[in-house]
């Protein structure tokens, strides 16, 4: 993740938590003071943020070594290691919490995805996130999704047109709003509609829309808008699906579940740092 919003983001975390420095570690240990130290799982998970934990590490002091034991997107199981990091004392605690931060967060959000994506497996239909994301952590989160097996949407309003139900409030009708859309959007960006009835699903098939999203509609329902839009669309379901009901949404002619739960309720994962004294060097 080399983005210079992942560079702010970590220069943030470490202004929040060590700007003031780190008063215990300082007061402890002698700037000669060097240990090494492992971050291994607590639970079994899909590890996610890797070389984020490792630039924390080298930000806090390029003195820092850090070794990668694993890579994102591996399946690790309890107890395994993901990372070795060697340095000064110091500056090794310093970094630790803001390291683990990133990496338990968006190891969780790698975890979540994979149990997702697996219980699709087979039917063709394609898990995606929502821009239910943290702020600011929007591409970091959504390349979590993607270690974890699932797929993105759109990462900002501005990459294709969502007409949905406020806008179709405001324009009057479904069939205005996709005029409008159709008259000042880019030629080649598609119009995918959120429906709420068949009505609605009706309405889009006769604007000619390119995607229609089924929100919180039931299983019985989805089949219904399905045989009503007959191939004239793709198909996203969206709301209210849980990893419960997955199974039942997964039907055919459904190409995508949009599942906002993936960032906005994924738990961190259980990670921790080891540390093993080394060299005490000048007092």
């Amino acid at each position: 993740m080399n983005h210079p919003r992942t560079d702010h983001l970590i220069d943030l975390a470490l202004e929040e938590d060590a700007g003031l420095g780190d008063l215990t570690s300082r007061a402890i240990f002698a700037p000669t003071h060097r240990s090494s130290a492992f971050i291994s799982a607590g639970q079994d998970l899909v590890v996610c943020g890797l070389e984020v934990a490792a630039k924390v590490f080298v930000r806090v002091d390029p003195a820092l070594k850090v070794t990668l034991t694993a890579r994102d997107g591996d399946r690790v199981k309890k107890g395994g290691m993901v990372l070795r990091v060697t340095g000064p004392t110091i500056a090794l605690l310093t970094a630790e919490r803001t390291a683990l931060n990133f990496l338990q967060r968006l190891s969780g959000i790698a975890t979540l995805s994979r149990k997702f994506a697996a219980a699709v497996a087979g039917t063709g239909v394609r898990i995606v996130d929502t821009r239910k994301t943290t702020p600011g952590w929007r591409a970091l989160e959504k390349y979590a999704v993607r270690c974890g097996g699932c797929h993105n949407h759109r990462s900002s309003l501005g990459e294709h047109v969502l007409i949905k139900d406020n806008h179709i409030a405001a324009a009057g009708s479904i069939a205005r709003a996709v005029q409008k859309a159709r008259t000042a959007a880019p030629h080649l960006a598609k119009i995918e509609i959120e429906a709420k009835t068949l009505a609605e699903v009706r309405a889009a098939v006769r604007a000619g829309a390119e995607v229609i999203l089924l929100d919180n509609m039931t299983p019985a329902q989805v089949q219904a808008a399905i045989a009503t839009i007959g191939g004239a669309a793709a198909i996203e379901v969206s709301g209210g699906v849980r990893y419960e009901t997955l199974r039942d949404y997964a039907l055919p002619g459904v190409d995508m579940i949009s599942v906002g739960a993936l960032t906005h309720s994924a738990a961190s994962a259980d990670l921790s740092l080891t540390l093993r004294a080394g060299k005490r060097g000048t007092s």
